[in-house]
């Protein structure tokens, strides 16, 4: 018998995603991939994967997954979920082992909106034009085109448990930054008046529930625009921000359309892409403006970033008293600070 995670229960949107399928939006295939990649990365270094290897990606309620025909290891990696292995409560951000037979349980996210579930291995799943990323819209990728349901069994490629040590990421590296979301302004800030630009930049916008991978769409104070609403039609990248006819910002991501012809007041920087992930419905956030060689540095830091992973994981051992050199190496006192943030 071949080994698989069978799902007992989905959760509220779980999909199968890696870095997403890059190369075809021309042809009005959208990215898709995780929606915060330093979890994807993360979780994926805990198990010993490459960056890239798909993983789940789960939406503020989490599944309920049976191993069944083999053992593996596992780590969720991003915001933190409740989580049991046959009611017997373990943490986010280390590894674990389930084996056969044991169920997997995660609940709710107790801070932000997205994790990562990466298991040892990985899935065997046929990549679709060069990736498993799931798009639901048009039904690409995944196991079957969309988000988990009940019944499906995930095909694991390489089951069995590793012969390493249990490894969790130093709490220093947890931390979740506040702040507002930093943007470039354009490509068509010349379409906004300057009273508009200063609403944008000035007041406090609410994610609504009408959001999801595809977009956020925003409730605050309607940002004006100088003339037509309207333009020709052109690129969406991850992270461009549209201002429709109400004046109410939409912020485009990963399920987003290949192109469209609302004007576009900014576009958020890449290195808030993975805090922008973490934004939940009812969540309030504010823009600030930065110059593009501000932009650039913080993108190649976060780049940096996600080399080095690696150097912030810690051995740990299941079932032994920890030792006062496993406490320190954990950065559990007060004040300790990462070289890596």
């Amino acid at each position: 018998m071949s080994a698989h995670l069978e799902v007992i229960a989905p959760g509220l949107a779980t999909t199968i995603q890696d870095l997403g399928r890059h190369g075809w939006q021309r042809f009005g295939i959208s990215a898709s991939g995780a929606m915060d990649t330093v979890a994807l990365a993360t979780a994926n270094a805990l198990v010993g994967n490459p960056a890239n290897t798909a993983a789940l990606e789960i939406t503020l309620t989490g599944p309920v997954l049976a191993c069944t025909g083999g053992d593996i290891r596992f780590a969720l990696a991003g915001t933190d979920f409740a989580m049991t292995i046959d009611g017997r409560e373990v943490a986010a951000h280390e590894t674990h082992d389930l084996k056969a037979g044991q169920r997997l349980s995660i609940g709710s996210a107790r801070d932000g909106a997205r994790g990562i579930l990466a298991v040892s291995g990985g899935f065997a799943i046929k990549p679709m034009l060069g990736s498993v990323a799931t798009h639901a819209r048009s039904q690409l990728g995944g196991l079957n085109g969309g988000p988990l349901r009940n019944g499906d069994l995930l095909p694991l490629a390489t089951p069995g448990l590793l012969d390493q040590p249990h490894r969790m990421l130093s709490p220093a590296h947890r931390i979740r930054h506040d702040g507002p979301i930093r943007v470039l302004l354009g490509p068509q800030d010349d379409a906004f008046s300057a009273e508009g630009i200063t609403t944008f930049l000035t007041s406090d916008y609410e994610v609504t529930t009408l959001s999801d991978r595809m977009g956020y769409r925003l409730d605050g104070p309607p940002v004006a625009h100088a003339g037509a609403v309207g333009i020709v039609s052109d690129g969406i990248v991850f992270g461009s921000i549209q201002i429709p006819g109400n004046g109410q910002p939409i912020i485009l991501l990963a399920d987003r359309q290949t192109t469209g012809g609302y004007p576009k007041i900014a576009t958020v920087i890449s290195a808030d892409f993975p805090r922008l992930a973490q934004l939940r419905p009812g969540e309030r956030i504010r823009f600030q403006a930065i110059e593009e060689d501000a932009a650039i540095a913080l993108a190649r830091e976060l780049r940096r970033r996600l080399d080095r992973i690696a150097d912030a994981l810690i051995e740990i051992h299941r079932n032994v008293e920890p030792t006062s050199e496993h406490l320190l190496a954990s950065n559990l006192i007060s004040g300790m600070i990462s070289a890596l943030e």
